[in-house]
């Protein structure tokens, strides 16, 4: 018996051999086949990723399912903005996402021509209460606007980007339907147009509604004994040439049109004359008076309420033991 349990170990001693030499083998001649293998799936995730980001507009085959990976608004952000704004994406997704209010906005230089390419186009994604606003045919002023340098600029009338999150200005459009008993289908068009506008112009949109506040309470139909028109009381007969963009000044009320009109000459009058304060005393046409009558006044404090409407309100308590201590 010992005779045979030692001729059976030396057998599994001299197979043991034997059968690492085998794996090497298979592993040697499959390993053609690995490489193949993972070859075709780097390629297959390239040409995912590829369609996900290019997407031909068919809804159909490949691309349908490229575009199961994320939504729509996320390629047009990585082309558009760069792979950097993924994260800001990311972090207001849930909010912006579940309200389906994202709207790819294209400012050209001159007339609409989507299918120019990205390279001839300023696009962006702006997040809006109304994003059908962004859908209407109306030709951006940005060609005049982009002319005036930013370094004329008072930084308090630039973007301080307080209306970027939606429930900013779902906040606002709250706050002016009270004020001025408005329809909430309307003041939510105005505070999307001037959002959108704002951002094609290069300034601040907080400081654009509270001009349109101060100066028609958001009537459009406002008019004035000068002969001022429209949400941002634009001298019509002064500005006729800007109006020829939109067809004359028959338009001159439409809010697309006049906001743009008005945003425009305010940004203008305040790189011409140094200041916020003073661009806004020329806007009221007091340029060569000593004072402006309180205007500037009146349309920083409504600039002032809006920006603590947008702001999370700062808690200047102490507590000890949950209880509150006062000062």
């Amino acid at each position: 018996m010992i005779k045979c349990f030692s001729t059976n170990s030396s057998d599994l001693q001299l197979a043991q051999p034997a059968r690492a030499s085998a794996k090497e083998l298979l592993v040697h001649a499959f390993s053609p086949v690995y490489r193949v293998m993972n070859g075709l799936l780097i390629v297959t995730v390239f040409m995912i990723v590829g369609l996900w980001l290019s997407g031909n507009g068919t809804q159909a085959g490949a691309f349908d399912l490229a575009r199961i990976l994320v939504p729509d608004e996320a390629r047009q952000m990585v082309w558009q903005n760069g792979f950097g704004t993924l994260d800001q994406y990311q972090a207001e997704a849930p909010k912006a996402v579940a309200d389906k209010e994202f709207a790819n906005v294209i400012y050209g230089k001159g007339s609409l021509a989507p299918n120019r390419g990205l390279m001839s186009a300023r696009q962006q994604t702006v997040a809006l209460l109304v994003p059908a606003v962004a859908q209407a045919q109306v030709k951006p002023i940005s060609h005049l606007s982009d002319r005036i340098p930013a370094s004329k600029i008072d930084p308090q009338a630039l973007d301080s980007k307080l209306m970027v999150p939606i429930q900013n200005q779902r906040a606002v459009a709250d706050f002016f339907e009270k004020k001025y008993k408005l329809d909430r289908a309307k003041i939510e068009e105005y505070v999307s147009n001037t959002v959108l506008i704002a951002k094609e112009v290069n300034i601040d949109p907080v400081l654009l509604l509270a001009v349109i506040s101060v100066e028609s309470n958001f009537n459009p139909l406002t008019k004035s004994q000068a002969g001022a028109e429209g949400l941002m009381q634009v001298m019509t007969s002064i500005h006729q040439d800007k109006y020829a963009l939109y067809g004359g000044a028959t338009d001159a009320v439409k809010p697309e049109v006049n906001i743009r009109v008005g945003a425009y000459i305010l940004k203008y009058l305040i790189a011409t004359s140094g200041s916020l304060r003073n661009g806004l005393k020329y806007y009221v046409g007091a340029a060569n008076a000593e004072n402006d009558g309180g205007y500037a006044d009146k349309v920083m404090a409504e600039r002032n309420r809006l920006i603590g409407l947008c702001q999370p309100a700062i808690q200047n308590k102490l507590t000890l033991n949950g209880k509150d201590l006062r000062s």
